[in-house]
C-alpha cells in the first residue's frame, strides 16, 4: 500500500503540492483561529465533583463572588521602621484615591487597620479586579494602578509593590512572550544549521522550515474547526507547544525520509525509483510513529484535569496532519528537485569511508552484551534518582524573584503569615435553608483557627467578626490564612487534612462546610494529576504496543521496546531530580512535569525507537543474521535517529536560556529525555538486545527470510547516477 502511494505522489508531484496549497488556502479562509475557540476559564479545568469547584460556585451564588482577579498593594517603610499613623494615614488615602481614579476593570480599593499588619511593619491595599488575570484590560488595570500608586507615595519614606494574580501575570507576561520567541528562533537556527551540516545544502535545510510552515497554516484551522464540532477545549498553552510538536515531529520525518532516499541513491537506483523505494519504506515508520504519538495525546482525553485533557485532541490533529504531509507532499517536492535537494553537496553519490554509525554498528555486532550492558546500566542508574522526587505545586517559586510582585510577596511575609495573600476559604451552608447562628458560626472559626499550621482568621466585617453572612443568612464565609505558603506541600497537605477534617467535623450541626481558595483547588488539582498519571500512561503505554505489534507483527519485540520506554521515562525523571532537587536545591520538580515528559520524551522520543526496530525487522527479513542487521541498522538508521534527535533536544534546551525556573526545567528534562531515547536507547539499547535475542526478538511471528541479498554498503555504484 505505501508502495503504490509512494508511486502516485513521486509521479505525480504537482497534482499532491496544488492539492495541499488549495488546502491551506481553504482553512485559512474559512476555519475559524485557535484564538476563536481558546478558553480562559480556569476553573473549567476541574470537574464539579471536586470541593473547591463545589465551593467556589457556592461562593457565586451566596455573595456574588467571581473568579475575577485581585491585586494587593504592599505598603511599608523603606528605613524598615513600623508604619506610623501618618503613614498609615497615607496608605488609606491611596486606597481613596484609586477607587476614586475610577480606572476601567477597577472596581474599588480599601485598606485600613484590618489591613494593618500586628507588627505594623506591613500595610496592604486589597484593589478589586473585574476580569481573570490574563485580560489585556485587567492587565492595563495593574499597569495603571501602579503608575498612581508611584506618585502618591513619593517623598513619603515609604515602599510599595503591586501583587496578585494579576500583577504576577503582568510582570511575568513579557518572560514567557520573550522564551517563546527565544524557542521559536532557536527552532529554525537549530533545524537549518544542524541540516546544513549533514546534508551541506540550503536546499535540504529549508525544506522542513516551508513545509512545516505550510502545516502550521492548516493545523491551527482543523484543530478550532474540530473544537467547535465536538465543543471541545483549548487552552492558551497549545499554540505554544504546537510549534514545537509541528517543528519536532515534522523535521524527524522529513529526515527520515531524506536519508533513506540518499541511501537509496547510493545504492545505485535511478532517483525516481529510489524516492518511491524510501517513501514506500517509510511511511510505514512515519505512520506507526504518528499513530503512536496521536493515541498517546488521545489518551489525554481521559484526564479529568481540564489542562492536560485540553491539549490531546489538538496535538493528535496536528502531528496527524503532518504525518500525511510527510508520506505525500515531501515527497512529492522531492520528486521535482530529485538530487538536487542535496545541491550543491555531491556527498549523496557515494557513502563516506569508516563513517561514525558504521563503527558503532560494528562494535555492537560484536559486543552486544557489553552495549546492552552500558547503556541499559546507566539508565537504571539515572532512573534511581527517581526515588527521591517530590512534586512542588508552589507557582510562586517557578517565577523570576527580580519582578516587584515577586518582591511584593517577600516584603507582604515581613508582616503577614506567607498564605495572607491567598487565604482559604470556609464556606459554611445551612442543610435545611434556616439562618445561620452567628455566636455558632464564631466558635467554629475558634476551633479553625487553634488548627496547627494556620496562621490566622480574617476579621470579614467591619465590627471584627470573622464570620460573613450572606443577606438571607444561609451561607456564611470565613477567611482562614495558613502560616506556609498558599502553594507549597505544607500547605496542600494541611488542606488536605487536619484543616479539612476539623471544617467538615465540625461544622455547626444542619450545616455543610465546603473549602475554598488558591490553596483547597491545587489540593484538588494534586489528587486530579495523581489520577491522571494512573490513568492515562497505563492505557497510552498499551495503545502504543498495539501500534507496534501490528508494525511488527510481533509480541515479544513490542514488549521490549515498551520496556526500554518506560526506563527513558524513568531514567529521564530520576535526571531531572538530581539536577534540580539535589545541585540546584529545589523544593521539588514541577508537577506539570511528569505530563511535558510523557508529551515528549514517551510520546515523540518513540518515533526513533519505531525507526529502528523497522529497520532491524527489514535487515531480518532480507535473511541478515541479527548481529549483522543490528549492525546496517545502526549504520544507516543512527544517523537519522542522532539528527532528529539533537534537533529536538537542542530545541527544547533553548527553553533554559529563558531566566525562569519553570521552563529550565521543561528545558533540561525534555532535552535530557530526547538524547536519552535518541542516543542511548534507540542507537544502542535496542539494537543491542534485538541481536542478543536473534530470531526469538520476533516471537511468535516466523520471518518469511528472503534469499540473502547483498548488503547495501556494498552497493555502492561504480558511477554515480545522473541528476534528474
Amino acid at each position: 500500500m505505501f508502495t503504490r502511494l509512494g508511486r502516485f505522489v513521486v509521479h505525480n508531484p504537482w497534482k499532491v503540492i496544488a492539492a495541499w496549497v488549495i488546502a491551506a488556502i481553504a482553512v485559512v479562509a474559512f476555519a475559524p483561529t485557535i484564538a476563536d475557540v481558546t478558553s480562559k476559564d480556569q476553573a473549567s479545568f476541574l470537574p464539579d465533583s471536586y470541593e473547591s469547584v463545589q465551593a467556589q460556585k457556592l461562593a457565586a451564588d451566596a455573595f456574588g463572588q467571581t473568579s475575577d482577579a485581585t491585586a494587593s498593594i504592599v505598603v511599608k517603610r523603606a528605613d524598615g521602621a513600623q508604619l506610623s499613623a501618618a503613614d498609615q494615614g497615607k496608605v488609606t488615602a491611596l486606597a481613596k484615591s484609586i477607587t476614586e481614579a475610577r480606572i476601567e476593570r477597577v472596581t474599588g480599593a480599601v485598606s485600613g487597620p484590618q489591613a494593618l499588619s500586628p507588627n505594623k511593619q506591613v500595610q496592604l491595599v486589597s484593589v478589586g479586579l473585574k476580569g481573570l488575570a490574563e485580560e489585556q484590560a485587567v492587565l492595563d488595570a495593574v499597569q495603571k494602578v501602579r503608575d498612581l500608586t508611584g506618585p502618591a507615595l513619593s517623598g513619603s519614606g515609604l515602599e510599595y509593590g503591586v501583587t496578585g494574580d494579576a500583577a504576577l501575570f503582568l510582570d511575568n507576561q513579557d518572560a514567557f512572550e520573550n522564551a517563546f520567541v527565544v524557542v521559536g528562533v532557536a527552532t529554525i537556527v537549530l533545524i537549518i544549521g544542524l541540516l546544513l551540516f549533514i546534508y551541506r545544502s540550503p536546499v535540504a535545510a529549508l525544506l522542513p522550515i516551508l513545509t512545516v510552515g505550510l502545516v502550521s497554516a492548516i493545523a491551527p484551522g482543523l484543530i478550532a474547526l474540530a473544537a467547535k464540532a465536538f465543543d471541545l477545549q483549548v487552552t492558551q498553552d497549545l499554540q505554544t507547544i504546537l510549534t514545537v510538536v509541528l517543528y519536532g515531529v515534522g523535521t524527524d520525518y522529513i529526515l527520515f525520509l531524506l536519508f533513506r532516499y540518499r541511501e537509496r541513491l547510493r545504492a545505485g537506483e535511478d532517483p525516481k525509483q529510489a524516492l518511491v523505494t524510501a517513501t514506500g519504506r517509510v511511511a510505514e515508520v512515519i505512520v506507526s510513529a504518528a499513530g503512536a504519538i496521536v493515541v498517546s495525546f488521545s489518551a489525554l482525553l481521559l484526564a479529568v484535569f481540564g489542562a492536560f485533557k485540553s491539549l490531546g485532541p489538538g496535538l493528535a490533529i496536528a502531528v496527524a496532519v503532518m504525518a500525511f504531509a510527510a508520506i505525500t507532499l515531501v515527497p512529492a517536492v522531492v520528486s521535482l528537485l530529485g538530487p538536487k535537494v542535496f545541491w550543491p553537496s555531491k556527498s549523496w553519490q557515494h557513502a563516506p569511508k569508516g563513517a561514525m554509525f558504521g563503527r558503532f554498528g560494528r562494535f555492537t555486532a560484536r559486543r552486544p552484551a557489553l552495549v546492552a550492558a552500558i547503556s541499559g546500566g546507566l539508565m537504571v542508574a539515572l532512573a534511581l534518582g527517581t526515588l527521591g522526587m517530590k512534586i512542588d505545586y508552589d507557582a510562586f517559586s517557578q517565577l523570576p524573584s527580580d519582578t516587584e510582585s515577586s518582591r511584593a510577596i517577600k516584603d507582604l511575609q515581613a508582616g503577614f503569615p506567607a498564605g495572607a495573600l491567598n487565604p482559604t476559604t470556609v464556606y459554611v451552608k445551612s442543610t435545611d435553608g434556616s439562618p445561620l447562628d452567628p455566636t455558632e458560626l464564631t466558635q467554629y472559626a475558634g476551633k479553625l483557627a487553634k488548627v496547627e499550621g494556620v496562621g490566622a482568621v480574617l476579621p470579614a466585617s467591619a465590627d471584627g467578626s470573622p464570620v460573613l453572612l450572606n443577606p438571607d443568612k444561609t451561607v456564611a464565609q470565613i477567611n482562614v490564612v495558613l502560616a506556609d505558603a498558599p502553594y507549597s506541600a505544607a500547605s496542600l497537605d494541611l488542606v488536605d487534612g487536619k484543616l479539612r477534617d476539623t471544617a467538615h467535623a465540625d461544622a455547626p450541626a444542619g450545616t455543610t462546610a465546603l473549602l475554598g481558595g488558591v490553596t483547597a483547588s491545587y489540593t484538588d488539582i494534586r489528587d486530579a494529576n495523581s489520577r491522571d498519571l494512573s490513568v492515562i500512561f497505563p492505557v497510552a503505554g498499551g495503545l502504543i504496543a498495539i501500534i507496534l505489534a501490528l508494525l511488527l507483527r510481533s509480541l515479544l519485540a513490542p514488549l521490549l521496546l515498551m520496556i526500554a520506554v518506560v526506563l527513558s521515562f524513568f531514567s529521564t525523571t530520576g535526571a531531572t531530580v538530581l539536577v534540580f532537587q539535589g545541585a540546584a536545591g529545589h523544593a521539588g520538580v514541577s508537577f506539570s512535569l511528569p505530563i511535558m515528559l510523557y508529551l515528549f520524551v514517551v510520546a515523540i522520543g518513540t518515533d526513533y525507537n519505531i525507526l529502528m526496530i523497522a529497520r532491524l525487522r527489514e535487515e531480518a527479513e532480507q535473511g541478515t543474521d541479527p548481529r549483522t542487521a543490528a549492525d546496517l541498522a545502526i549504520e544507516h538508521g543512527g544517523p537519522s535517529v542522532a539528527a532528529a534527535g539533537l534537533i529536538l533536544a537542542g530545541t527544547f534546551s533553548s527553553l533554559m536560556l529563558a531566566g525562569m525556573a519553570l521552563l529550565t526545567e521543561m528545558g533540561f528534562s525534555v532535552a535530557v529525555g530526547i538524547a536519552i531515547s535518541a542516543f542511548v536507547m534507540s542507537i544502542f539499547l535496542v539494537p543491542s538486545v534485538i541481536a542478543l535475542l536473534g530470531t526469538k526478538a520476533w516471537w511468535p511471528r516466523k520471518l518469511k527470510l528472503q534469499t540473502p541479498v547483498q548488503q547495501d554498503r556494498e552497493l555502492e555504484p561504480a558511477a554515480p547516477p545522473a541528476a534528474r
